[in-house]
């Protein structure tokens, strides 16, 4: 099995801060298997090349079937292109890694939607759609293969957050909101499995150089933090969902806010309300 290379010496800018708190599982690492979803572009596109590269065996899941050709012909891994927030596509596609990868030792919860501007003028279909895709559809994809995982002792769980819900962003009330519902999912799932077998790793990245601001219909227009490489996020969440962490930011120096969050939350706001 091939081992993937890592730079001597990181960037400080970039290093990841991780939690301290680590769960034991007995689940390979790299894995075997993985179930990757949002696998089509971006940081899911980013991790399934990564597992591959481990040899890792790969279900590529994602709407974007050309897109998902193209990853497949890149990793030599299956696809399955469907629509995760439609009621049962789950089922459908933790039947098909089951049929075709066996035991899942990773999972990989990737997709997502974004949502931007006023929040007085958001649609009721753009937020319920936030929502499902990024709220209900990694909750019920856990769900579904959960039970085999816990039945065997082992499995990793690997969520794709944002800095955005944990820290909540103007402009981006409904997606703050919905990523800040998935942390939520993800701590209570986290001491929920605590013992037995199963990882549950959160990754927070800030702006990450991808479509997503594009499909959004709002471009990402700050100077600064400048969006990050998808690839540097795949690499560091990997590494951290390897070594058992609870979670990790993507760059590290993001988490600084949240510390401010925590322990000053007036001295935040009104940071906040400069900088947005």
């Amino acid at each position: 099995m091939s081992t993937r290379s890592r730079p001597a010496v990181q960037d400080r800018a970039s290093r990841p801060v991780i939690s301290r708190a680590r769960a034991a599982t007995s689940a390979p690492w790299p894995p075997r298997t993985a179930l990757v979803t949002g696998a089509s572009s971006g940081i899911g596109r980013a991790a399934a090349l990564q597992l591959a590269h481990e040899d890792t065996r790969v279900l590529l899941v994602g709407r974007n079937g050309v897109a998902l050709d193209e990853v497949a012909a890149a990793t030599g891994g299956h696809r399955f292109a469907t629509d995760l927030a439609v009621v049962g596509s789950e089922n459908a596609v933790a039947s098909r890694a089951v049929e075709i990868l066996g035991d899942i030792d990773l999972l990989v919860c990737s997709a997502g939607v974004g949502a931007a501007g006023p929040f007085e003028a958001m649609s009721s279909t753009a937020l319920r759609n936030l929502v499902a895709v990024n709220v209900l559809s990694p909750m019920m994809l856990v769900r579904a293969v959960l039970p085999a995982m816990l039945e065997r002792g082992e499995g990793r769980i690997l969520l794709v957050g944002s800095v955005a819900g944990a820290l909540g962003v103007r402009g981006e009330v409904g997606y703050s909101a919905s990523k800040a519902a998935l942390i939520g999912f993800a701590d209570a799932l986290r001491a929920e499995v605590a013992g037995r077998g199963v990882t549950v790793t959160l990754v927070l990245p800030g702006a990450v150089d991808t479509p997503f601001f594009r499909r959004r219909g709002a471009p990402y227009v700050r100077r600064w933090p400048k969006p990050i490489p998808p690839g540097l996020v795949a690499e560091r969440m990997l590494a951290a969902a390897g070594r058992g962490d609870a979670e990790v930011w993507v760059p590290g120096w993001m988490s600084l806010a949240a510390r401010v969050h925590g322990a000053a939350p007036p001295i935040y706001r009104r940071l906040a309300n400069v900088f947005g």
